[in-house]
């Protein structure tokens, strides 16, 4: 079984007001990867992926694409030690 990893997104660009949220939702359930996705106050996308290592980089990929209306310019990424408490991925206010 691949290892269990954590890791945060802070994805900038034109991500919100795009349906960013919705598609980092989709991504996660094809990804089968648990955490949560919010807009945060200074234009960005946070992101909290937790999953088996190859799972959580397949998503990050589909974070860099993001949804059809979106332009993704830059994506940090924290690795972090999974919490193993969120069960599913959810959309935050």
């Amino acid at each position: 079984m691949a290892e269990r990893v954590g890791r945060k997104f802070f994805v900038g660009g034109d991500v919100q007001g795009v349906g960013y949220r919705f598609f980092a939702q989709r991504a996660a359930a094809r990804h089968q990867v648990v955490g949560y996705v919010r807009n945060l106050d200074d234009g960005r996308v946070e992101v909290l992926a937790e999953g088996p290592a190859p799972k959580v980089e397949a998503f990050k990929h589909e974070l860099l694409t993001g949804p059809r209306f979106s332009s993704v310019d830059q994506i940090e990424e924290l690795n972090l030690d999974p919490s193993g408490s969120y069960s599913a991925f959810r959309i935050e206010s």
